[in-house]
């Protein structure tokens, strides 16, 4: 029920959000008005209202917007009192709303004849809104005191629960932003904002249990940029079509500090986590070819509390990251692909350590993972067909042929030893009996191992590991490496023939 509803309820007010700052267009009350009755209804929402002139603007009464989702997963409906669209005198025209107003989202729970609804409340305070330019180029400034939302009755089956089973707000304060629309053949929108705080809290209790949690958290210094192309003429429930009309996204955002704690009781028990960082950034794009996503956070610290341990489980990482570039539709061409992950400096507190290293014989150094691939594939399924992708999960045949791959950066370093690495290959796809229906590798990976040795005598040391599986995995290593020029250093180049041969360091182990 939770994970249905923060997923539909986030998705019904980003959709909000990118129609109110993209749907008006032109700088007259009357123009602005129309245009978007015409926008939303091409985006697929139902738009009324009671209209009255006022002699310097228009009035928009018994404001309602509402949309059915996709195959038949609920709805999203907005009711607005009332809408004031105001002639400064200058060109340009003001918009005011509500300080606060509802919105419902209704639907299914997931694999159940369940019914839910839930009322989401939008609040502001100070909120100032203008529209300036001409009608092929509109530019809408916007700051406010402060921008939020906050949860209201939630209806399952038509009972509403106890306010205390679930609530939670979102809000940002001091917030200031500019969009600017260009009218051509498209709607082409930049956008940009910043807000000096954002909080939020989600708090629930089951009610047939004692199981209850609230998490809280903020973020400082709030900005973001970027840029939308919206089609001029698309049908919103075919995602293949509004993709293949123009429908673009990329866009940066970023945050200068972060804090978040959580506490609950799950089965009796109690626990509580506590986080920090020194700011982080997410950006991603998506067009009708490809999507792309980048996520990094900076000097992060958790604390983690539970029942079981007498003391904090402490641990922190200098800078963590993941980023990916996939193509996403289905093609006979071969594309590229890239996808990297990082954990730089991950450090634990020494009683962590104490658990299963109580004389401190391993090293503590910081520990870092690092890999960085790219590469050619062929897209075999269409992504943006909802039922060619749950036919995904029943079929035998995989969504794409991968054709190459090259390890830009491989690096684990922790405990003393460090393994890193590169390599460039190509697969056969035609050749899938060599390894057991996996396309046959061609191309060469350069390994390194150092301080190997000296981690396995210290793991015998330990007695976490015996002689005899330390003498398997030294006989493996002599195996598959020869001896660097720096003492306990492993060198190893694998090479993968075409006819399915396997060779390290010039012998053949395949």
């Amino acid at each position: 029920m939770m994970s249905v509803f923060l997923r539909r309820t986030c998705g019904a007010v980003l959709a909000y959000t990118v129609i109110s700052q993209g749907a008006l267009a032109d700088v007259t009350p009357q123009e602005v008005w129309d245009d978007w009755q015409s926008y939303l209804a091409q985006m697929g929402y139902t738009v009324s209202g009671d209209q009255t002139d006022t002699g310097n603007g228009i009035t928009i009464e018994n404001l309602t917007m509402s949309m059915d989702l996709p195959e038949e997963e609920g709805s999203f409906s907005m009711a607005m009192p009332e809408m004031t669209l105001t002639d400064n005198g200058d060109g340009s025209v003001n918009i005011g709303v509500p300080e606060s107003f509802p919105m419902t989202v209704t639907g299914n729970v997931d694999g159940q004849d369940e019914s839910f609804s839930v009322d989401i409340e939008y609040v502001h305070s100070g909120l100032v809104m203008t529209v300036s330019g001409d009608p092929d180029d509109v530019t809408y400034d916007y700051s406010a005191d402060s921008l939020g939302i906050k949860l209201g009755n939630i209806e399952v089956d038509g009972e509403t629960l106890p306010p205390e089973v679930v609530g939670g707000y979102l809000e940002m304060a001091d917030v200031s932003g500019t969009s600017q629309m260009k009218i051509g053949e498209n709607r082409d929108i930049d956008q940009s904002f910043t807000a000096s705080e954002m909080t939020y809290s989600l708090a629930f209790q089951d009610p047939e249990s004692e199981d209850a949690g609230k998490f809280d958290g903020t973020l400082g210094d709030l900005a973001f940029d970027g840029t939308s192309i919206i089609p001029s003429d698309f049908d919103i429930s075919d995602p293949q079509a509004f993709y293949d009309a123009g429908f673009a996204f990329s866009g940066l955002f970023t945050y200068g500090s972060g804090q978040s704690s959580m506490a609950g009781s799950s089965e009796g028990e109690d626990f509580s986590m506590a986080s920090e960082s020194e700011g982080g950034r997410l950006s991603g794009s998506i067009d009708a070819n490809r999507i792309a996503y980048d996520v990094e956070q900076n000097s992060a610290k958790i604390a983690v509390t539970t029942a079981e341990l007498p003391f904090p489980i402490e641990i922190a990482m200098e800078s963590g990251g993941f980023k990916f570039e996939f193509p996403v539709q289905e093609s006979e061409e071969i594309q590229p692909f890239g996808l990297a992950i990082n954990l730089t400096d991950f450090t634990m507190s020494d009683v962590l350590w104490s658990i299963f290293d109580p004389a401190a014989a391993l090293p503590r150094d910081p520990a870092t993972i690092a890999l960085d691939l790219s590469g050619t594939a062929k897209v075999l399924t269409n992504f943006f067909d909802p039922e060619a992708v749950e036919a995904l999960e029943f079929a035998d045949e995989a969504p794409g042929e991968l054709h190459s791959l090259t390890i830009n950066e491989l690096l684990v370093s922790m405990v003393g030893a460090e393994l890193s690495g590169d390599g460039d290959l190509t697969f056969d796809n035609s050749n899938t009996e060599e390894l057991g229906g996996l396309p046959t590798p061609a191309g060469v990976a350069n390994l390194q191992l150092v301080g190997a040795n000296a981690l396995i005598d210290t793991l015998i040391g330990m007695g976490l590991i015996a002689e005899q599986d330390a003498m398997g995995a030294r006989m493996m290593m002599g195996l598959m490496a020869v001896p660097g020029e720096e003492p306990d250093t492993l060198n190893s180049t694998i090479e993968f023939k075409e006819d399915g041969q396997i060779l390290a360091n010039g012998q053949r182990i395949k």
